[in-house]
């Protein structure tokens, strides 16, 4: 089977395609043919050796697969064979889902609706559970929210569960007037160019000029520093991104004046096995019954992985990216 691998720390081009074996199927094991693999943010950061953990090399990235269970182990439900599945790897600490086959407890995929497609599913494990969880951490009902990155995997879909959820007011923050477009489509009552100069003015004025009392901020760097200067007297400031913060001194003095607050954000810790079943069938149930759009972006074939990288590096991607061997 065909697979992708790094063996060394560098730009998307390390990323190659190698020949594997098949996997051999442990007694509980079921063999899932992959249809599609998500690709995520932090995946590009772990190939550039710019993560928070730096991984062993050989890498076989990808946390997240649905496709079609084609063999059970003796011990494994023979139940799955021939049915569509997504399995979140990476709730079981794994990887190597870009790739035409992965090996899995069967006692770990999901069955998946039909009404959902494969890309779908792969847009509602990381990036969907990140979202569900973010609106929890930091309830919107009556309040007034600022999503970064509304286009991308996680702020298209926050942007839609924050208004389910009874905000007042949802701002989406995006660069380009595609992405915008898209964003006030999902139902966001406005859309600002977070890279414009002055941008946080546009907020405050569609907040009646107080700000947003939430602000989910996913992008990182520079953006999460430039964020707080959008953020309401007595705001929430929630952190889903990765990278440095660096506000000084006197800029977390002034957010104390104003009872401004920051929340971390961690996704795995809030995932118990019981709970992320829990979560992903409500995802799956909303996706598939009309209530949630899945915004399915660039779909590159296994040996493409490089650009799908870049396409995300580069910041070009618009909802879920994916894999498709």
């Amino acid at each position: 089977m065909k697979a992708i691998q790094f063996a060394r720390f560098g730009a998307p081009d390390v990323l190659e395609l190698v020949e594997l074996p098949i996997p051999e199927l442990r007694r509980d094991e079921v063999l899932v043919r992959v249809h599609a693999a998500g690709v995520n943010f932090f995946e590009v950061l772990m190939r550039a050796d710019r993560y928070a953990v730096t991984p062993e090399l050989p890498m076989f990235p990808g946390v997240e697969i649905a496709g079609v269970v084609e063999r059970a182990g003796p011990d494994a439900d023979i139940s799955l064979v021939g049915t569509r599945v997504a399995v979140p790897l990476f709730a079981i600490g794994r990887g190597g889902g870009y790739a035409e086959f992965v090996a899995v407890d069967g006692g770990s995929v999901l069955r998946l609706p039909n009404a959902i497609s494969f890309e779908a599913a792969v847009g509602l494990m990381v990036q969907g559970l990140t979202a569900l969880h973010l609106t929890r951490r930091s309830l919107p009902k009556g309040k007034s929210v600022l999503v970064s990155a509304a286009a991308g995997g996680v702020g298209s879909l926050l942007l839609q569960l924050a208004r389910r959820n009874g905000a007042d007011l949802v701002i989406a923050a995006a660069s380009g007037e595609k992405r915008r477009a898209l964003a006030l489509s999902l139902g966001a009552d406005h859309a600002v160019d977070y890279t414009a100069p002055g941008w946080q003015e546009e907020v405050r004025k569609h907040s009646g000029g107080r700000g947003a009392d939430i602000i989910y901020e996913t992008v990182g760097g520079v953006s999460s520093k430039a964020a707080v200067d959008a953020l309401a007297p007595r705001g929430e400031l929630v952190l889903a991104a990765m990278g440095r913060f660096g506000l000084k001194a006197e800029e977390i003095e002034r957010m104390l004046g104003d009872n401004q607050s920051i929340k971390g954000f961690s996704l795995l810790p809030l995932l118990t096995p019981r709970r992320l079943r829990e979560d992903l069938g409500e995802l799956f149930d909303l996706a598939a019954t009309g209530r949630l759009t899945v915004v399915e972006g660039s779909r590159f074939p296994l040996d493409q992985a490089a650009e799908a990288h870049r396409t995300i590096e580069e910041r070009r991607a618009v909802g879920k990216v994916v894999l498709v061997p």
